[in-house]
């Protein structure tokens, strides 16, 4: 491989490579890296509160050997020329001052070809590769993201033999606290739903590579439910309308829905828990923490006649049009009552029965979504120490990991009922996710949770919706101030997306604050961090991403990034009701919202409550001159994947806001009763979608194929195959229910730009609300909202159930010549 180049701007772009070896030891020198490196003890009152759990972790890790071993396979998946090129050692806390760390230090004597190089010693196997993948960035500038992101970029990497030496005296990096947590309970569904272990090994690999030791793993829970239930009189029958499809579970874990999808073959049941013990194998072989589920209070409808005195509960009615039961107002047994407990240690012994292990942590979120019935604290409190009892009831060192949400925005839950619910357990057996940390940190408003040991950690995505976004200010950042704090109870920091597969750059900065003894310094990390991405130092593609830095990933306004944009989320209103801004007053290349007040409202106002407007929090002049650079810089990185990506996405993320504008021109002229101009408008936003379309078929990670194709291939004949194709398709469209005049509540909530989606479903979907735009125009009467309502309804639910196949591999041209055709095409000056 080709050792990384760096070299200063230059107006000719002429390239003189810079060895990695000085350009990046150049790079630690003037950033001061050497000061992230934490000696000093820093645990939290947090830490100190869970230790007795760390220690039973610690004791109960599988052996030294097994984890190295590991670590060695996954280097050899990920860099096979460098197998050898590097020593591991597992070493104890002790080695590390009492903390978890790893330590990068040169091999004594290399003297032949395919000796060691490099010795990376580390607390477990996820130091392990953790100190592997810090040395490949910061010595080698490299990088990894995730396939779909563009994958690795290791061409930087020097060959076998001629690694960087690290400084004689070595680098040590200390955790600041002790755990990295990942995912959150919809990530299953949005995400993982038809991955196969091929994938699932991948993203392992990922993890630990990123630092990640304490990773939800969800995944074949419904066979253990079905083994727990029989115990209790239920039968497989009984159970056919409690789970959810395969795309789904997520929500009918949770007790929002049942039915919906299902019912779920015994095939799924069987492969699924097989899946999970190879995944909780290899987490436990890298010496991860796996978080197990717990019993919430969700139950079957047939315990209700199994146990008729049993507090159980019909809960109302979640996001069905008309409270339809077959799939809304699931049961949930009352954690007073004795059932819950037994039916908690069941699930609990059961699941350790099966994986013949635990880390002892849980996770349950019975009010996630779900308010208690009663806001007396003391109700809440034996409520909540209730729900406990059933998991120490089946594990003597149960501690309860809690998501947060519940606690951002829900009015219900106050201080006193706040404490009530956090009190309801000894200190230390609980432990919270802040979960939206980045944007509305509840520890700072709640006396670090009330005394509550806590996880800082960065929601960022909704839905795997797809959006260049981010804060990266705040999470460089933000988690130091939590732990820093006075008092701070912070045992950890997480990546709780509800997808993946996006915004590369935002989870290879949150990953390293597992490291991060001090704040980051983002401008610099920004600028290494594109050299890394791509391979080389491109002057251009460094302004451009300190442009991105500054717009896209400096969002402050404090909404959440659900992605509304015109093409994926089309307005259900009448055209009348949506009032245009002023800002539409100038070409949409031009706007620039430097406006305070701009950056802080929607680019439109709209006067009608049912409608979402897209986000804007950022200048869009800007981006496009972003775009501008990132394309000047094409000839250089055209045989780069990662910058392929990027381009891919800036050059969508511009013409997505590009089209909310023409939209918006579109309703203007129909306001003024400009059929011609209707006809002109519509004709070119129709255009725009096809060629969007075609620019996401230039990269991988844009294509629907995939995420069909590998649903199907998760199905065991054509009936599971037609089964699990429509709850994929139904997912990313119209969900759950709906009537032929009334579309779904959870409608395009989990929409994607991908390629086949656009083309096949966004776009016809204007073509019609267009049509009756135009038809209103020249019969001189108003929009017919429920004819369009009805036409939009019955596209989306034929195409739900369509088995038209769409490409797995980018079909559609060269991402770079598609770029700079659309450029010319819609925003040059």
């Amino acid at each position: 491989m080709a050792a990384f180049s760096t070299s200063p701007p230059s107006s000719s772009f002429c390239f003189t490579p810079i060895p990695v070896k000085f350009g990046f030891l150049i790079f630690l020198i003037l950033s001061g890296i050497n000061g992230y490196f934490p000696m000093a003890d820093s645990s939290t009152l947090g830490v100190e509160y869970i230790s007795r759990l760390l220690e039973i972790q610690d004791h109960e890790r599988v052996p030294p050997s097994l984890q190295i071993s590991a670590a060695y396979a996954a280097v050899s998946r990920l860099v096979p020329s460098h197998a050898s090129s590097f020593h591991f050692n597992i070493v104890t806390k002790e080695f590390c001052g009492g903390e978890s760390c790893f330590k990068l230090s040169n091999y004594p004597a290399v003297n032949r070809s395919g000796s060691p190089e490099i010795v990376i010693s580390g607390t477990t196997g996820v130091e392990l590769l953790s100190g592997l993948y810090w040395y490949l960035k910061y010595w080698c500038g490299a990088h990894i993201s995730w396939s779909k992101t563009g994958g690795s970029q290791l061409s930087s990497v020097p060959e076998s033999g001629s690694l960087p030496r690290i400084q004689d005296s070595g680098i040590t990096m200390k955790r600041p606290t002790p755990w990295s947590y990942y995912q959150n309970a919809v990530s299953s569904s949005y995400t993982f739903a038809w991955w196969d272990w091929e994938r699932w090994e991948k993203e392992i690999d990922w993890m630990a590579l990123q630092g990640v030791n304490l990773p939800l793993a969800f995944t074949g829970q419904e066979a253990i439910w079905q083994k727990v239930f029989q115990k209790f009189n239920i039968s497989g029958s009984d159970l056919s309308d409690f789970f959810g499809g395969p795309g789904f579970l997520a929500w009918s874990r949770m007790g929002n829905l049942h039915g919906w999808g299902g019912p779920l073959p015994q095939s799924w049941l069987d492969q699924q828990l097989v899946m999970q013990k190879k995944i909780l194998t290899r987490m436990y072989e890298l010496g991860m923490n796996p978080v197990l589920p717990a019993f919430s209070g969700n139950v079957p409808a047939a315990l209700k006649s199994v146990y008729p005195s049993a507090k159980i509960t019909r809960l109302g009615n979640w996001f069905t049009v008309s409270s339809d039961t077959r799939w809304c107002c699931t049961y949930l047994l009352d954690a007073t009552d004795p059932l819950f407990v037994e039916i908690g240690k069941a699930f609990i012994m059961q699941q350790f029965k099966e994986y013949g292990r635990t880390s002892h942590i849980y996770n349950c979120d019975t009010f996630d979504e779900n308010t208690p019935p009663d806001d007396d604290p003391e109700y809440i409190s034996s409520l909540a120490a209730a729900i406990f009892r059933g998991m120490e009831s089946g594990d003597d060192d149960a501690v309860w990991l809690m998501q947060g949400w519940l606690f951002t925005d829900d009015p219900f839950w106050r201080p006193a009922q706040m404490k009530a619910l956090l009190h309801s357990v000894p200190v230390g057996k609980m432990v919270v996710l802040d979960l939206y940390a980045e944007v509305k940190p509840v520890w700072a408003t709640s006396q670090q949770f009330y005394g509550i040991p806590y996880i800082w950690c960065m929601l960022h995505n909704f839905a795997g919706n797809i959006e260049m976004y981010g804060i990266v200010d705040s999470v460089g950042s933000g988690p130091v101030d939590a732990r820093l704090s006075t008092n701070s109870t912070m045992v950890g920091v997480g990546m709780s997306m509800e997808g993946i597969e996006q915004n590369p750059i935002v989870y290879d900065l949150m990953s390293e604050m597992a490291f991060r003894e001090d704040k980051v310094g983002i401008k610099t990390w920004i600028d290494t961090y594109a050299k890394r991405r791509y391979g080389r130092f491109v002057p251009y593609i460094q302004e451009a991403w300190n442009i991105l830095y500054h717009t896209l990933y400096n969002c402050t306004d404090g909404l959440n990034d659900k992605n509304r944009d015109v093409i994926m989320y089309f307005p259900d209103v009448d055209p009348n009701s949506i009032g245009a801004s002023p800002l539409l007053s100038s070409p949409a290349k031009h706007h620039s919202y430097d406006n305070h007040q701009s950056l802080r409202r929607a680019i439109y106002e709209i006067r009608s409550d049912s409608y979402t407007h897209p986000h804007l929090w950022y200048s869009t002049s800007e981006v496009i001159r972003a775009l501008k650079l990132f394309i000047a810089s094409g000839d250089y990185l055209s045989d780069s994947n990662t910058y392929k990506y990027d381009l891919v996405d800036l050059t969508r993320q511009v013409l997505a806001k590009y089209a909310n504008q023409l939209f918006f021109k579109v309703v203007e002229a129909y306001q003024l009763g400009d059929l011609s101009l209707v006809k002109q408008l519509s004709e070119k936003f129709l255009s725009l979608v096809e060629d969007l379309d075609s620019l996401l078929g230039c990269h991988d990670g844009f294509l629907l194929g995939p995420w069909l194709e590998s649903a199907k291939e998760l199905a065991q004949n054509e009936e599971q195959k037609k089964q699990f194709e429509w709850n994929a398709r139904t997912q990313i469209t119209m969900w759950f229910d709906n009537t032929e005049e009334e579309a779904s509540l959870l409608r395009d909530y989990g929409n994607k730009y991908w390629s086949g989606l656009v083309r096949d479903y966004y776009g016809p979907r204007a073509a019609i609300y267009f049509k009756y735009l135009i038809q209103s125009l020249e019969n001189g009467d108003g929009f017919q909202l429920k004819q369009w309502r009805k036409e939009w309804i019955k596209l989306t639910n034929d195409w739900q159930n369509s088995t038209n196949v769409f490409p797995t591999k980018s079909t559609r041209g060269n991402a770079l010549n598609v770029s700079r055709l659309l450029y010319e095409k819609y925003l040059k000056d």
